[in-house]
């Protein structure tokens, strides 16, 4: 620690050693000089310090303070809101650079496979990044990096914003203040120039200390260290069939017009709720089609039809739309859960602090589950089981019998796990993969993201049917993201169709359940700089009326309303 510190700042962990292992640090600063946080952390880059709280509001390191206050200094590793202010940064650092090596080219990002974001022109029609220019890129972002130039946060008002962003072709930033009812707005400067990332920031360029660039015509991805890899940058992964949906995905969103939350907006009021929701009820509708045609015409006949995907993705009521388009079809499928297959809670494996992890495939009675697939195809009657998680237990529940032909339907995390169906030859399964793969931009240089989206799900769907808080279902999301890297995410190469279960118009409806349930959680609250991110965010979109939502849409699984509940 500086000598002239020793006075003011006492720092819990007292030598350099202990600061890089931590992952959070508590200080305590009693002077009375304004200073930064910044400069309250010696060496602070070197520490990889992203972001602070002080009294539980998140605070950028260029937060000026005066003692007496204590302030929680947070990384990377296992740190998601620390992690998104570095990724904004991160994008801020490649936008200047792609200016400077591209001053008349406009770029857009978005996300992409292995988790990275995908960086191409604005009109790639028009304009293609190369790999000459990629690399010249590159080493703009090292020199911009290296050069550590202060990020400087200022308030302006949205009209000088609008002349400014205006006066250099950022249509897409006037686009979305056109919704921004404050009449006040921020700006970070690096120099002459100037963005905003919808969030927070680190105070400079220098505070980079990881990335890779990867070729992908007609752009590049950009890798980030993660929160879930403990602040590292995870190995990449090629992902044709995801990648494959993310472009889909991105090319419908152009065709209806549909790119960015101004976009949603602008279509809300001009085609009106009920128009909206049916367009977008209607892409469902036709992939269901798609999807009931693949199976029906496929080469060899499909004994199980194996859904997957992560949570709050809307499994049960495709699983159900599903049924129903097959039956359309001629074909009268079974449907099943795999959660029925759960150990009693009294046999599963304990973990070292004795709580149980229900994501984990050994939390599953395989063995059964494979058996009684292996019975019921093979034409015999089985009796299969059914769960009870009030009481951890297991009871007798419906028997079944296959008629020839008859397929069955299973749904479940692990749906697509070979362990799970292993005596199944794989000729006979047909397996799909269900997320949102949402290619919703706020503007061009900030995509939306994927893992909000599905949270936003999972909260209002825990409050309406499990009367669980907003902060109880935050206080378990880190697991089930942990089990969905570890049990999902790798299963969805192997899938045969892949379901966007994106709704353009969810948000407009999401936001007036999830809003009160946020607002709801309290400043003493862990959660609390999470929830004011969701509420920022969620404050952008236009209202919809839910009541247009129709009783089979995928929407009624989270917020209510849905004629399959009982079924």
């Amino acid at each position: 620690m500086r000598p002239d510190f020793q006075d003011e700042l006492e720092i819990q962990a007292t030598d350099e050693v202990k600061i890089m292992e931590n992952e959070v640090l508590t200080i305590t600063y009693e002077g009375k000089e304004e200073k930064t946080i910044e400069e309250l952390i010696p060496n602070g880059k070197n520490f990889c310090f992203v972001r602070a709280e002080i009294e539980n509001r998140l605070r950028e390191l260029s937060y000026v303070v005066k003692g007496p206050v204590t302030i929680k200094l947070f990384k990377l590793a296992g740190d998601t809101e620390s992690m998104y202010i570095y990724k904004n940064t991160l994008r801020y650092v490649v936008s200047m650079a792609v200016r400077n090596v591209l001053p008349d080219v406009s770029v857009k990002f978005s996300n992409d496979i292995s988790r990275s974001i995908y960086v191409r022109a604005s009109e790639p029609s028009k304009f293609k990044i190369n790999t000459l220019l990629i690399a010249e890129i590159e080493k703009e972002i090292q020199r911009l990096i290296d050069a550590d130039l202060p990020i400087k946060k200022r308030l302006i008002t949205k009209k000088e914003a609008i002349a400014q962003y205006k006066a250099v072709n950022m249509e897409d930033k006037l686009d979305i203040l056109a919704y921004r009812s404050e009449q006040m707005v921020h700006q970070y400067v690096c120099g002459d120039y100037f963005d905003y990332m919808y969030g927070y920031m680190m105070p400079s360029t220098g505070y980079i200390h990881t990335f890779k660039i990867l070729p992908k015509m007609p752009g590049f991805l950009v890798q980030f260290p993660r929160a879930e890899f403990k602040g590292q940058i995870p190995p990449f992964t090629r992902e044709t069939v995801f990648e494959r949906t993310l472009e889909a995905s991105r090319k419908w969103s152009a065709l209806v017009g549909l790119s960015t939350i101004a976009d949603v907006n602008d279509t809300v009021r001009n085609l009106g709720s009920t128009d909206f929701i049916m367009m977008s009820e209607a892409h469902h509708s036709n992939q269901l089609a798609e999807l009931g045609l693949q199976i029906v015409n496929s080469p060899s006949e499909i004994k199980l039809i194996c859904i997957a995907g992560p949570s709050s993705s809307g499994k049960t009521t495709f699983a159900n739309r599903l049924r129903l388009e097959l039956l359309s079809l001629g074909i009268n499928p079974i449907r099943l859960s795999v959660d029925d297959y759960y150990l009693p809670k009294v046999d599963m494996i304990k973990e070292p602090d004795g709580s149980v992890d229900l994501e984990s495939i050994k939390a599953f009675d395989v063995q059964l589950f494979n058996q009684d697939m292996l019975k019921l195809i093979e034409g015999e009657k089985v009796t299969i089981p059914a769960y009870d998680f009030k009481t951890g237990s297991r009871h007798p529940g419906r028997t079944l019998q296959l008629a020839e032909g008859q397929p069955i339907i299973v749904e479940g995390i692990h749906a697509l796990n070979e362990q799970l169906t292993n005596l199944i030859p794989k000729h006979e399964k047909f397996k799909i993969f269900i997320a949102p793969q949402a290619q919703i931009n706020v503007d061009d240089h900030t995509p939306i993201s994927l893992t909000d989206l599905r949270l936003l799900r999972r909260i209002v769907r825990d409050a309406k049917f499990r009367h669980s808080s907003a902060e109880e279902t935050l206080d378990m999301w880190p697991s089930v993201r942990k089990g969905e890297f570890t049990w999902i995410y790798s299963t969805q190469e192997s899938a045969d169709y892949v379901f966007n279960s994106l709704l353009p118009y969810e948000l407009c409806v999401m936001r007036e359940h999830a809003m009160p349930l946020l607002s709801q959680v309290k400043k003493t609250s862990k959660h609390y700089v999470t929830c004011r991110r969701l509420i920022n965010f969620l404050k952008y979109f236009e209202k919809v009326d839910e009541n247009n939502v129709p009783d089979n849409s995928l929407m009624r699984e989270f917020i209510g309303g849905s004629c399959f509940r009982d079924v």
